[in-house]
C-alpha cells in the first residue's frame, strides 16, 4: 500500500505542476494556479499520515517506509526548486515571459550554484532522518527498525557523494573558453 501511495504522490505531483501551470498562464488565473501549486504539499502530509498509520496498526518497519521518508525528504529538499524552474519555463513558453536565466557554466558561480543544489540534498537526508529516526523511536524495537536504520545510511551516503561532486566545483572549476570570457556572465539560478 506505501509503495503505491508514493507512486501516487509522484503522479500526483506532476499532475497538480502541471495543472497548476495550465491554469496559471493558459486560462490566465494566475491565484487558481497558484492555489494548485500549493495543494502539492499536501501530498507528502497525506504520505506521512498514511505511513504513520501503517506503523501504529502493526506493519513490519522495512524498506516501503524507507523510501516513502526518502521521497519526503527529496520533495523538501528540491520540490521548490523544480517548481520554480518549471513556473519560468512555463512562464516563457505560455505567457510570453523572459527566458529562464541559465544555470552558469564556468568559474565560482558555478560552484555556487552546485552548492545550492547539494544544500538541498542535504535538507532532504536531514528532514528523511529526522522522520526515519522518529518512526524508530515510535516502533521502539531495535530488532524490527534495521532497515529503516540503513535507509538513514544511505540517504546521507547519497548527500556525502553529491557533496563530494559539488566540491569538485570548488577545487576544479571550468574555465570559460577565452571567446566566453569577454561577453557578459549568465546570471545564476537562485
Amino acid at each position: 500500500m506505501i509503495v503505491t501511495l508514493i507512486v501516487i504522490c509522484e503522479v500526483g505531483f506532476w499532475v497538480l505542476l502541471a495543472a497548476g501551470l495550465a491554469v496559471r498562464y493558459l486560462l490566465r488565473m494566475p491565484r487558481t494556479g497558484a492555489a494548485l501549486l500549493l495543494c502539492e504539499p499536501l501530498l507528502e502530509v497525506l504520505l506521512l499520515v498514511v505511513t504513520v498509520i501503517d506503523l501504529k496498526n502493526g506493519a513490519e518497519p522495512d524498506w516501503k517506509h524507507g523510501l516513502a521518508a526518502l521521497y519526503i525528504g527529496y520533495t523538501v529538499g528540491h520540490g521548490h526548486r523544480t517548481v520554480k524552474w518549471l513556473d519560468g519555463h512555463a512562464a516563457h513558453r505560455l505567457a510570453g515571459g523572459p527566458p529562464p536565466a541559465k544555470p552558469p557554466r564556468h568559474g565560482m558561480a558555478r560552484a555556487r550554484y552546485e552548492g545550492r543544489i547539494w544544500l538541498g540534498t542535504a535538507v532532504g537526508a536531514i528532514v528523511a532522518t529526522v522522520l526515519l529516526q522518529t518512526a524508530i523511536w515510535y516502533v521502539g524495537d531495535a530488532d524490527r527498525t534495521g532497515s529503516l536504520r540503513s535507509w538513514m545510511y544511505g540517504a546521507w551516503r547519497a548527500a556525502g557523494i553529491h557533496g563530494l561532486i559539488a566540491l569538485t566545483y570548488v577545487i576544479w572549476p571550468k574555465k570559460a573558453p577565452a571567446d566566453e570570457q569577454e561577453r557578459e556572465p549568465v546570471r545564476a539560478e537562485r
